[in-house]
């Protein structure tokens, strides 16, 4: 394999939360030329996310929490509509949507469907999120939901229809990319009818 990358200078920018690193580097072109290159790299970790369905009742679980990044880019309010997920830490992705349903949304899942794994934001991020499906019913629910005290989480649930989650995403009230991936793949696979 002919080698196309080589990492020259990694420096450390921040790392409060996650690890920005400036990274300095050269990059063999399509032309042949090595082109001499320094971009930034956001390291928080992989994450994993899943939505809740109920074919029965065509009812699906999403969340709505404020979201300090989309606030500082538009987002009035900041609050945004989303499936649940969470950072894997030293989870699996199956036992980090298993976590992450019951203490966002109360609901204590079996059986997740893993159905892609996807960058979210590969210009800036190194994160893969692993997309998941799952089926629930209410005798799967175990508490209020609502997220955890101690993470200072403020997790507001939202039981609703199909068809209104996927008109908020064709009008455009719903933009979290992970969430739109699983709500057409819910639609495109005939999970809902």
């Amino acid at each position: 394999m002919v080698e196309k990358v080589k990492l020259i200078k990694t420096k450390i920018l921040s790392e409060k939360w996650g690890i920005l690193n400036e990274i300095k580097f050269k990059l063999k072109s399509s032309r042949g030329e090595w082109l001499d290159l320094k971009r930034e790299s956001y390291d928080t970790g992989d994450g994993a996310a899943v939505l809740l369905y109920n074919p029965k009742t065509k009812k699906i679980i999403l969340t709505r929490q404020f979201r300090l990044p989309t606030y500082l880019n538009g987002n009035p309010g900041g609050m945004l509509t989303e499936v649940c997920a969470g950072l894997l830490d030293k989870d699996s992705p199956e036992e980090c949507v298993l976590k992450e349903a019951e203490e966002e949304t109360g609901y204590r899942i079996n059986n997740p469907l893993k159905v892609a794994e996807t960058y979210m934001s590969p210009g800036s991020m190194t994160e893969i999120m692993h997309l998941f499906i799952a089926e629930y019913n209410e005798n799967m629910k175990v508490s209020e939901g609502g997220g955890l005290e101690e993470e200072q989480e403020d997790i507001k649930v939202l039981q609703m229809d199909f068809n209104e989650a996927w008109s908020m995403m064709r009008t455009g009230e719903i933009k979290d990319a992970k969430t739109i991936i699983l709500l057409q793949h819910l639609k495109l696979e005939g999970f809902i009818e």
